[in-house]
């Protein structure tokens, strides 16, 4: 009897440690924090832009900005611009939209997520909204991360 309780007392710390592998990798950056272009579209200041972001992490962001560099047809800076995306919580979809004055549409040809100087929530690491960044596009304008 001594025997079989020892081999369930094994069996049990196995589970319970890998358990706790799986919590610990839970509690980093499971998911991914996916930004899609979703349209550009002419406003009366400039250029409207739309986007649709998913917070596929296990922690909600309280707050989360991205540095976007804008290029031209010649693949030229036309202007860099921080984006502030606000609160994304964990599990959700959010729409955020920005009116880029003096930003002509049709100039932007493709993006570039340079950097996330802020990315805030309770157990967020500093650059985990850049480790878990996912983009893609829906509009003619490439999104790069």
């Amino acid at each position: 009897m001594m025997k079989f309780d020892r081999l369930l007392l094994l069996a049990f710390l196995a589970v319970f440690h890998a358990g706790e592998g799986a919590l610990a990798q839970e509690a980093g950056t499971s998911g991914n924090l996916s930004i899609e272009m979703n349209d550009l579209a002419p406003s009366e200041k400039g250029c409207k832009l739309t986007f649709v972001a998913g917070n596929g992490l296990t922690q909600s962001l309280s707050k989360v900005s991205f540095e976007f560099v804008l290029f031209d047809e010649k693949g030229l800076v036309e202007r860099m611009a921080v984006l502030d995306f606000r609160d994304l919580p964990a599990g959700k979809t959010k729409v955020r939209q920005f009116d880029l004055a003096g930003t002509k549409c049709e100039a932007v040809k493709s993006l570039l997520i340079n950097d996330a100087p802020v990315c805030t929530g309770e157990g967020v690491a500093k650059d985990a909204c850049m480790k878990a960044l996912k983009t893609g596009s829906k509009s003619s304008v490439e999104l790069k991360g």
